[in-house]
């Protein structure tokens, strides 16, 4: 079918199109890989703990370090997509990211498994550095937000199966034998990926330096509008991370006993990203930024607190409002750098991104010298970093954009 015009004024796939919906399944499954294999590992840190005699801080290591070499994944990638293009350099480190899973399982020291999650980690980072530049692209600008919402949506389900099915068929079987499950589905959802997605028609690879990009991108640390929203990128993923990490920690001690196939059932409140995204949207159409994001830092920190009343079904019920705020709240800062952001839009995302992943990285290790040291109410003690968030960017989420 044809094209029309899409956001830089070149031809793009519309959803009456059939190369659309092919790139929409395609990058769908991706993501679902992607965030699977960053995720897989946070319900059975307490297993990795026990099996090879290590702290809880130190099992930790298994999701923050492989989300700091991520964030270096992000940079890098983000630079080199421009020049490599988009698609190749999707389905190689997506390919790459994948193996690790074939060959942790074999390993029986657990250093030589954190480097194997490193390298993961680096490479997981080529399609969230290259996806959304693939739409805005390869997509008439009205197709933009359909493709990018379904990506998005895509990064929390695949994020929610990850830690499911890993934290399930652990408890059933064994973690390797999870982990090898989870190679086979990718496997073949790689395939899909590579058969479905279209070949880039609007890539035109950057003949600037690598010097002169890297400076358009740190512009945007000194863009006083944009500082709050890099805060709040690092702080509510501090306080998140950290309440999904040490989770399963807390829910197998007293009062609640849980096993790790009853906890890992507390990660299906990501089905909240599913709603959040949407309802953000919805929201902004009738309120201002300002509120939507105090009414949403208010329920995300409400459902942090109700984590503390010692029912399960009622934690529970605490991670689904704190699921439901934080989606909310991520997807406003991100449309807001994207608002904030005149030049070099690109560039803005990818620095909000990094502090997000920043953030996630943070969550998971440096919240457990407060878990060691003053156990639940240390992990959730940092939830409050938020509010001088709110509270500084409030006159921020009402300015024009900058110019």
């Amino acid at each position: 079918m044809g094209q029309t015009e899409n956001m830089t004024g070149q031809s793009g796939y519309t959803s009456k199109d059939k190369p659309f919906w092919m790139a929409i399944v395609a990058l769908t499954v991706a993501s679902f890989m992607t965030f699977s294999n960053i995720y897989m590992v946070q319900p059975i840190l307490p297993q990795f703990a026990r099996e090879f005699g290590v702290t809880p801080t130190v099992s930790s290591l298994m999701l923050s370090l492989t989300i700091f070499s991520l964030i270096l994944g992000l940079l890098f990638f983000g630079l080199m997509s421009d020049r490599w293009g988009r698609v190749a350099l999707m389905k190689g480190t997506i390919l790459l990211s994948i193996i690790p899973l074939f060959i942790i399982p074999f390993l029986e020291s657990f250093t030589n498994i954190l480097v194997l999650r490193f390298i993961q980690g680096f490479f997981a980072a080529g399609l969230p550095a290259a996806a959304i530049a693939y739409i805005g692209e390869e997509f008439e600008q009205r197709s933009v937000r359909i493709g990018i919402s379904f990506y998005i949506a895509s990064n929390a389900v695949g994020g929610m199966f990850g830690r499911v099915f890993v934290g399930y068929l652990t408890e059933q079987m064994s973690w390797q034998t999870a982990i090898w499950l989870l190679f086979g589905i990718e496997t073949v959802f790689f395939l899909l990926f590579v058969f479905l997605l279209p070949k880039s028609q609007n890539f035109v690879a950057s003949n600037l330096s690598v010097k002169k990009d890297l400076a358009m991108m740190f512009v945007h640390l000194k863009n006083k509008n944009l500082i709050p929203a890099f805060y709040m990128g690092i702080v509510i993923q501090l306080a998140f991370t950290g309440v999904w990490t040490y989770l399963p920690f807390y829910l197998m001690e007293a009062p609640y006993y849980l096993s790790i196939g009853t906890i890992t059932l507390a990660y299906f409140a990501y089905g909240m990203g599913l709603v959040g995204s949407p309802l953000a949207s919805k929201l902004s159409l009738t309120f201002d930024l300002s509120k939507i994001i105090i009414i949403s830092s208010t329920v995300m920190l409400t459902g942090i607190a109700v984590t503390t009343l010692p029912m399960a079904p009622l934690v529970y019920t605490g991670l689904i409002l704190m699921c439901l705020g934080f989606f909310v709240i991520h997807s406003m800062m991100a449309w807001l750098v994207n608002q904030q952001a005149t030049h070099h839009k690109g560039g803005a995302s990818s620095l909000y991104l990094v502090s997000y992943y920043v953030g996630v990285s943070g969550g998971g290790t440096i919240t457990g010298f407060l878990w060691s040291r003053w156990g639940w109410a240390g992990v959730i003690s940092l939830a409050v970093l938020v509010i001088p968030g709110v509270l500084w960017g409030k006159r921020t989420y009402l300015r024009p954009a900058s110019t």
